[in-house]
């Protein structure tokens, strides 16, 4: 059965990460003529520096389409298997933080990652947000946000999806602490920019 699988399960690998790629945020901004938004702020290409150029509309066009590729990318694959979904979806997200276009200097994924989780398992994905959500109301960060709610997706997928989903779930809260890990410097010192204020690079 693997062996068989094995072919659908590349084209998942390949499929989701050209996907997860596109850089939305860099599109984007370019097109709406705020030139290069690895040039302000934190440098990333992700919906939360997008917000740093003023432009609200934009960046809310950069977190659904950044969610909505993850989710594609997951949904496409699992109509054929669901392991295949899987993986294709974490592709997704090594796309979107590394991509080939951009010298593999991408985002971070918290969007990516989200909409992935929403597709695999929509609860889970339920979950993760509005704990990303209840945490932003509360403390205004948008990096701990990603932080709790990633970290606490795991347990999450546990108790509502099943050990595959958990799995996958686990590799990619561990990801986004390696991906947050000037965030969590600058949260700890009390240097980090909260949502919407701009930040000079």
């Amino acid at each position: 059965m693997a062996a068989e699988l094995a072919p659908i399960h590349i084209i998942a690998l390949l499929a989701g990460y050209l996907i997860g790629s596109v850089p939305f945020g860099l599109v984007l901004t370019r097109l709406a003529g705020l030139g290069d938004i690895r040039e302000i702020g934190s440098g990333n290409i992700g919906a939360t520096n997008v917000l740093r150029t003023g432009n609200k509309p934009l960046a809310l066009a950069t977190l659904l389409l950044d969610s909505g590729k993850g989710a594609a990318a997951a949904l496409i694959l699992m109509a054929y298997n669901p392991l295949a979904g899987l993986i294709a979806g974490g592709a997704a997200i090594l796309g979107h933080n590394f991509p080939v276009w951009l010298k593999f200097k991408g985002g971070k994924g918290v969007a990516t990652t989200l909409g992935v989780l929403f597709a695999v398992d929509w609860p889970v994905g339920l979950a993760a947000c509005a704990t990303w959500l209840l945490t932003a109301l509360i403390f205004r960060y948008s990096s701990l946000s990603a932080l709790v709610a990633l970290a606490l997706s795991p347990a999450y997928a546990w108790y509502l999806a099943g050990p595959d989903v958990a799995i996958l779930a686990t590799l990619l809260a561990v990801l986004s602490i390696i991906r947050h890990h000037e965030n969590i410097t600058r949260l700890l010192k009390g240097e980090e920019a909260k949502i919407g204020k701009k930040k000079a690079k």
